[in-house]
């Protein structure tokens, strides 16, 4: 129970730290991904399905929870291709004039928020989830470095305890971009 205390107060401390940088630093200042916005009028639309299949799925079981979809629309804003996956679809049509907000990849741009202006319409993912996602896996790794199994010098413990860590890091670094793009199209 002692060990408890402190771990709960420094998780507390570092949640409320996470929340006051969120709210009061500009985060593209210290993201090494640039966040920019264009706009323009969208042409040559495609929008596809990937469907991830459970490999446990009974075969006479259609159910959807054994299925992820992620719905990838690609196109051309003025002369930029854009490509943007989410996890429902865009509301967009050819013609459409849209502001999109994200981060240049490979060779297209990668749309993290968007508005439509002609359907009067904006949809970006749920930074918020991501960041208390960040916070739970960073509470476990906590847990994790006061636990005796790390401290005795175990390899699989310390092994979780990098894994946590990593995935804690990179979620609170994705909801801090998403929520940058929002700003820029706001």
């Amino acid at each position: 129970m002692k060990k408890l205390k402190p771990t709960l107060l420094f998780i507390l401390l570092f949640s409320l730290l996470g929340i006051l940088l969120m709210t009061i630093t500009k985060p593209s200042r210290f993201l090494s991904t640039s966040i920019s916005a264009t706009s323009g009028i969208v042409s040559n639309l495609n929008n596809e399905l990937l469907e991830y299949v459970n490999p446990e799925k009974p075969t006479h079981d259609h159910s959807s929870i054994y299925y992820k979809r992620f719905y990838i629309s690609k196109f051309k804003l003025g002369d930029q291709a854009i490509k943007a996956t989410f996890s429902s679809p865009m509301v967009i049509a050819n013609g459409d004039e849209l502001t999109v907000s994200g981060y240049q990849k490979d060779s297209g741009f990668q749309v993290l928020a968007y508005k439509n202006q002609t359907q009067k319409m904006s949809h970006h993912e749920n930074w918020l989830v991501l960041a208390v996602g960040a916070l739970f896996f960073f509470a476990v790794a906590i847990g994790l470095l006061n636990s005796e199994i790390v401290s005795e010098g175990e390899l699989v413990p310390k092994l979780f305890l990098f894994g946590f860590t990593v995935v804690a890091v990179y979620m609170g670094y994705r909801a801090l971009l998403i929520r940058e793009a929002i700003k820029l199209i706001s």
